[in-house]
């Protein structure tokens, strides 16, 4: 489809015409600067009304909410805690979390677990959560490139697979991307690659052979998916076309919307292969429950809090997540720069259900964050704290001061070695070597000091803790561990921290 157009003999910018549909979102997306307290009381309220008839919303008199002390009745929940009710909804039952009868269901682990969960996407939440932070992402991204030519050529979308709901007519389980596919508005389909019949196969490997082949001849302008599969596919395309430089095969990309995994590992690969001067990266916090952040200004690493979505945010502070009674509050009671767990009310029907993914608040005005890890992995083994955020930043100095790479990384606690020595043992693949495994060792560990106070107290004289351990991946172990698991692709991710050596030991095994 050829999208650019012409009048009078004048080559008209397709995106100019496209991109005044998303002027009033921008001006309205200002409003969050001031009045989020509203906004989100607004959404509650909202929430509340509509499930109020459910089976969930009579349990817990939802229709006697009158305001956040009211529902603060309302217990957390986890996982384990409302499994039994989505079971029941994935069998046909209506009117149980959400009104009416969901049908769609986003199977993600978060990490390589086995143990699957099944999150409700109504059409609600299809529409006004997930849809929506696509809308918002280019509505943003517009805003800060107005020279932008997005819309004059192909999107490059990378997704999932998914598979019949217990045999239920009209009824599908798999990965959120694959989802957002199946029920996406058809124009998208005239601008999208691959077609859907290829974006939802379920072998990964079949799957970016062909997208690289469609995708090769392609004027690809933007990009959206997971880093790391990402970047599987566009090597792959680069292999075909036999070139170094991605620009030479899409000379029009402008954009890479990603997400999914933090990007910090991955940056300096892309910038290697992608050698434009006008690529922009921007980051997104789309997750199976929900669709949470956009980055929105280039220089700020921090994402704009999606808050006039349906979704209704509280959090709980770490140092409190362990205790039998913490302290829960509302979005206006975050301090900035504190690690908090993220706790969501939708319109899937989650109600007060802490997803697993800790954040940090960067500003106030407007609700800004950045993601710090997850509630499970963090290394705590000794008192130090370590999140994932912590290991990203330590990892990009070691990077920078040595010339290396890393491709993929894990780490986990060594509680005691032969010599009665307690250290942390990190996996890393490096796409490139540094030029001294012992001083990248020794860079990250420093930095890790610099970065966490409690880390550093541990580390004081060796007491607690000896110097990290690096232990070095031979190629492609991350990929053959993923897909000996039958993990490639999708929402797949390796987990970066663990408390326990359950992951390390398993990857250790196969790194012969």
């Amino acid at each position: 489809m050829h999208l650019n157009c012409k009048k009078d003999g004048l080559t008209m910018n397709t995106t100019k015409i496209i991109g005044a549909l998303f002027k009033s979102r921008q001006k309205a997306l200002e409003s969050y600067d001031s009045q989020a307290e509203a906004i989100q009381n607004a959404v509650l309220r909202k929430l509340v009304d509509r499930a109020a008839g459910t089976e969930w919303g009579l349990k817990y008199d939802y229709g006697h909410i009158r305001d956040y002390r009211d529902y603060q009745r309302v217990p957390i929940q986890t996982y384990e805690e409302i499994k039994g009710y989505v079971d029941r909804m994935r069998h046909g039952e209506k009117n149980v979390l959400w009104p009416g009868q969901v049908v769609w269901y986003a199977k993600s682990s978060g990490t390589t677990n086995d143990k699957s969960k099944f999150i409700p996407v109504s059409k609600e939440g299809l529409q006004r959560v997930h849809y929506a932070g696509g809308r918002d992402s280019v509505t943003l991204y517009l805003k800060n490139n107005p020279d932008s030519r997005l819309f004059s050529g192909r999107a490059l979308i990378l997704g999932g697979s998914h598979a019949s709901n217990y045999n239920l007519k009209h009824s599908l389980v798999g990965d959120l991307s694959a989802i957002l596919i199946e029920n996406i508005n058809p124009l998208v389909n005239l601008i999208r690659v691959p077609k859907k019949e290829i974006a939802l196969l379920g072998d990964f490997e079949e799957k970016m052979e062909k997208i690289a082949q469609v995708a090769k001849d392609k004027d690809i302008t933007n990009i959206s998916g997971v880093p790391s599969w990402m970047l599987a596919v566009i090597k792959r395309v680069m292999e075909l076309k036999g070139v170094d430089n991605l620009s030479e095969v899409w000379p029009n990309l402008e954009v890479f919307f990603h997400g999914g995994v933090a990007f910090t590992p991955y940056r300096e690969q892309y910038k290697q292969i992608i050698r434009s001067n006008r690529m922009h990266y921007m980051e997104t916090y789309n997750a199976s429950e929900g669709f949470f952040g956009i980055q929105s200004d280039p220089s700020d690493p921090s994402m704009l809090l999606m808050i006039d979505y349906d979704i209704f945010y509280e959090f709980i502070p770490m140092d409190e997540f362990d205790s039998p009674h913490p302290h829960i509050i509302p979005l206006s009671g975050v301090e900035l720069n504190k690690n908090y767990a993220m706790v969501i009310s939708t319109s899937c029907g989650l109600w007060r259900y802490i997803i697993g993914d800790t954040v940090k608040f960067t500003s106030k005005h407007p609700y800004k964050f950045i993601i710090t890890g997850r509630t499970k992995h963090f290394i705590n083994a000794f008192g130090e704290e370590l999140m994932v955020d912590n290991a990203e930043q330590g990892l990009a100095k070691a990077c920078q001061a040595t010339g290396a790479q890393v491709a993929e990384y894990t780490a986990a606690p060594v509680f005691m070695d032969a010599d009665a020595k307690c250290r942390h043992q990190w996996l890393i693949e490096f796409a490139v070597q540094p030029d001294s495994l012992q001083k990248f060792a020794e860079i990250l560990d420093k930095s890790l000091q610099e970065i966490n106070s409690d880390y550093e107290a541990k580390r004081y004289k060796n007491i607690t803790l000896q110097p990290l351990e690096i232990v070095e991946a031979r190629p492609h172990l991350f990929h053959d561990w993923l897909k000996g698991k039958g993990k490639l692709g999708g929402q797949h991710k390796v987990p970066r921290l663990s408390n326990t050596r359950d992951y390390i030991d398993e990857l250790l095994s196969l790194n012969q």
